[in-house]
């Protein structure tokens, strides 16, 4: 991906994808832009080459990209969380082997400020702390992660999660609770990892790093976004081309990410509300991409088996936002998705998302690859909304509007 920074002051500038939105049916159309769009690049001499949407200036530029030749990303959700206890080193060793894109790390600090790589605040549901420190607990029940020492932290033993009412679980095709012997690492611990296979592997697999509850983290006194970049910047992950990406749900920490503590990597807001075009309009001019819920892309499916694909991607595609979907079970469909290849398809040919985090990433992948095969005569992901095709297929009942999930559990 091709990124031109228009503004060489550093001052706020709005991402605008271009390319692919424009000309994407028209070849000719889309060479002369593509001659034109050069020789406009050229004068101002400010090409970067990179992996997100991002140039190394913060905020960030506009970005010029052929989106419907790009294949959708595979992000291993917390590693392969499907198959062995979630954020351990043995699943992100796992997800690397099943070729995953990304391997995500939710990401908290400990009581000495360390990242370490959990997705909760407390420990009550993924470890044995009730057992190793049962006087450490607090008033409202639970044993908290930035109550600990690091020292402390690798005391414990993690487990498969506990939470009850979830339809994975009932399945009971996860790993076995309490069984076996899985710690917790460090950011760094994780980065080096990755790092290491990317070696031995001959593959690149990316990092996409969550901070989890920056307000809750601050008022403890600490500071975990500026912890975090700092491991990521120790370990080279410090500008727009390297493989990664940082996501977080509060909209106020992406921007200070951006403005105040001049992040250059590709960053994500999350968020499990659909957001209107002026709120995304906003973000736009400080984060690459839009972290999303499945049914803010696939809202529902019609008494007929179709998808009803909402307008989100195609707004966010429009302001150069990246809209990367969330989490996909293959164990836990959504209602009236009976295959986990027909919610895929909707979700990146009908639905146009760049990017699946999934708790199986070996079926994300397998699927990708054979769709990719299958075609024949050039790629088969239309990465914008593909809007009038939806709605001729699945007719009047299929509007393509924004809608209101309901509470999903990233």
């Amino acid at each position: 991906m091709e990124s031109f920074d228009l503004d060489a002051d550093g001052t706020d500038r709005r991402v605008v994808t271009v390319w692919g939105w424009i000309v994407k049916r028209n070849r000719i159309w889309r060479d002369l832009l593509w001659l034109a769009l050069v020789g406009v690049a050229g004068s101002w001499n400010l090409i970067a080459v990179c992996q997100g949407q991002v140039s190394d200036a913060a905020p960030a530029g506009v970005v010029v990209a052929d989106q419907t030749v790009a294949a959708p990303i595979v992000i291993a959700h917390r590693g392969a969380s499907g198959y062995v206890p979630e954020h351990t080193t043995e699943a992100a060793v796992l997800a690397h082997s099943m070729g995953a894109d990304y391997i995500e790390q939710d990401v908290v600090l400990s009581k000495d400020g360390i990242p370490v790589v959990l997705h909760d605040l407390t420990l009550n549901e993924v470890s044995d702390v009730a057992q190793v420190f049962p006087e450490r607990v607090r008033e409202d029940g639970r044993w908290y992660v930035m109550d600990l020492t690091l020292e402390e932290l690798r005391r414990l033993n993690l487990t498969e999660r506990r939470s009850e009412n979830r339809a994975w679980k009932q399945a009971g095709t996860r790993f076995p609770l309490e069984l076996g012997r899985f710690r917790i690492a460090t950011l760094a611990e994780h980065l080096e990892l990755i790092a290491g296979l990317n070696k031995s592997l001959g593959r690149t697999a990316g990092v996409y790093v969550e901070v989890k509850d920056p307000a809750r983290h601050r008022a403890a006194g600490l500071d975990s976004s500026a912890e975090i970049l700092k491991v990521l910047t120790a370990a080279g992950y410090d500008s727009a081309a390297a493989p990664v990406f940082m996501q977080c749900f509060d909209q106020a920490e992406v921007r200070r990410l951006r403005m105040e503590l001049k992040c250059r990597l590709p960053l994500i807001w999350l968020t499990a509300k659909m957001p209107d075009e002026a709120v995304v309009r906003e973000v736009s001019g400080f984060c690459d991409g839009l972290g999303v819920t499945l049914n803010l892309v696939v809202s529902s499916v019609t008494a007929a088996g179709r998808p009803v694909i909402t307008s989100l991607v195609e707004t966010a595609h429009r302001h150069g936002l990246q809209v990367h979907a969330w989490t996909l079970r293959a164990d836990a469909l959504p209602e009236g998705v009976k295959e986990v290849d027909l919610l895929l398809e909707w979700l990146t040919v009908d639905g146009g998302v760049d990017g699946i985090f999934s708790d199986q990433p070996d079926v994300v992948v397998g699927w990708r690859n054979r769709r990719l095969a299958e075609d024949g005569k050039g790629n088969p992901f239309r990465l914008l909304n593909a809007g009038d095709k939806q709605l001729e297929a699945a007719g009047d009942s299929a509007v393509k509007t924004p809608s209101q999930p309901a509470k999903s559990q990233n």
